[in-house]
């Protein structure tokens, strides 16, 4: 697909029909689909009302949208990952001509990407995986967005997909990143590290609402002083107008929420990657765990009644929180890359960490002030590619640190969970640790095991005394 392809989308779900108006919005043509009649019809009128409508060319049937779009055709798949997928596949194959290509622009399990991609383009198609991040704000007005596919592919959708993106100071927020999963892949770590951020400043809400006695609102208004400075971001912007938002007068808006947090998977998917490269995501993995636990409420409430521990007040100050959230932070972008980075030694996919930083500057969930230095940190002379051994960074672990260990040990002395700010701490503290303890798990396993060990002075596969 070289030349100018005849866009086309199915799937007109929340984030699907924003993504289509955002294409429409910038002066692309795109034929519309969606198994349901009357949500076409619907976003038919929506474009209408928007002045969009001489572009758009909707269709009640997916044979028939794909008959009236002439070759070459790019048609943008937004339908739920897994089965679905596959199910559009097998439908579209038969249809499309050798030139075609189809783009997986939902969430999906890189693994899933990769086998499709071989086979789409067994048949002599094209196939893209790409992640979209932003939410349906980010797909109408411009998302963050990583692109999975051959290069060739990516120079034929590169200019709407770079017009649709974000923009960072002129810069779109879109990128090639390599071939078949690597997009699927960048987006899945991205929501990994998502994870994390959410839960730790969830924590740091609760140190606050039941540690302190802080009302929400007043909580708020701490989140929005610190969107001004080093804790920069979109999270921390929201976090302040969720917390200052009403159900009702005078009730909190959160308080009318229950505690159960829902999930999709990419956290999940970002951990069990993680864990089969031999990588440890401890913050990603707390955030997963805490949102499990979440779940159980009935179990929790069962918990509650038989144990009647309450969580302490506790006596911390708003400069001592900042801090360990901003150390938090730090550790969970550290591990986030990581993990990609050992996916690009894994898959071969070469991926450039400093521009990931890049096009996650805006547009993107957790676009915050640190992706600069971030960027500069690997566009520079970067220790082992260790984000928390850059001087910048190092700088700040090293100012922030005291206060995340204050943070961490008041909060389980009184009692409260705070389990992604713990796991922070307990990784910059082994990767700070010269000499740590794990010979001693090496002597056992080869007590139990015969599995032999490596001596401080040198010797290979040794054995203990114990075999003697």
């Amino acid at each position: 697909m070289t030349e100018t392809a005849t866009l086309g989308l199915y799937g007109l779900g929340t984030m699907g029909s924003a993504l289509a108006l955002n294409i429409l919005d910038n002066g692309f043509a795109l034929h519309v689909s969606n198994r349901s009649d009357e949500v076409v019809d619907a976003f038919g009128e929506e474009a209408a009302t928007a002045g969009l409508a001489d572009r758009l060319s909707a269709h009640h049937d997916l044979d028939a949208m794909v008959r009236a779009m002439p070759a070459p055709r790019a048609i943008i798949l937004m339908v739920p990952a897994g089965g679905p997928v596959d199910s559009m596949i097998d439908r579209l194959v038969p249809l499309l001509d050798k030139r075609d290509t189809i783009i997986d622009a939902g969430n999906a399990d890189f693994n899933d990407t990769r086998r499709r991609t071989e086979a789409v383009e067994a048949a002599g198609l094209t196939y893209i995986g790409m992640g979209v991040s932003g939410g349906e704000a980010g797909a109408r007005n411009g998302p963050s967005i990583m692109v999975g596919g051959t290069k060739e592919a990516w120079t034929a959708i590169r200019p709407m997909i770079e017009a649709i993106a974000a923009e960072y100071q002129g810069s779109p927020c879109a990128t090639h990143l390599g071939p078949d999963g690597a997009g699927h892949f960048v987006k899945t770590v991205h929501n990994g590290i998502e994870y994390a951020d959410m839960q730790m400043i969830a924590e740091v809400y609760g140190l606050m609402r039941l540690g302190m006695g802080h009302a929400p609102a007043e909580i708020g208004k701490t989140f929005e002083a610190w969107d001004q400075g080093p804790l920069q971001s979109y999270l921390v912007e929201i976090t302040g107008k969720v917390l200052r938002a009403e159900d009702a007068p005078g009730v909190p808006a959160v308080d009318a929420i229950l505690d159960k947090a829902g999930q999709k998977g990419t956290g999940r998917w970002t951990v069990i990657e993680a864990v089969k490269m031999g990588q440890s995501a401890t913050t990603i993995e707390a955030a997963v765990a805490a949102r499990s636990w979440s779940a159980e409420k009935p179990l929790r409430e069962t918990g509650a009644a038989l144990f009647e521990l309450r969580p302490a007040a506790i006596d911390l100050t708003s400069a001592q929180l900042e801090q360990a959230l901003l150390a938090g932070r730090i550790v969970a972008y550290a591990q986030g890359f990581r993990i990609l980075l050992a996916a690009s030694d894994e898959y071969a996919w070469s991926l450039d960490p400093a521009r990931i930083a890049e096009i996650w500057r805006a547009g993107c969930i957790i676009r915050s002030a640190l992706l600069d230095d971030i960027a500069d940190a690997f566009r520079g002379s970067l220790s082992h590619d260790q984000l928390i051994f850059a001087p910048a960074f190092a700088a700040m672990l090293q100012d922030s640190l005291p206060a995340l260990r204050d943070v961490a040990a008041k909060a389980i002395e009184a009692g409260h969970p705070v389990p992604a700010l713990v796991s922070a701490l307990g990784f910059v503290d082994t990767m700070t640790q010269a000499r740590g303890t794990t010979d001693l798990i090496q002597a056992q396993r080869d007590f139990f095991g015969m599995h032999g060990f490596d001596r401080v002075d040198g010797g290979k596969d040794r054995h203990g005394p114990w075999w003697r």
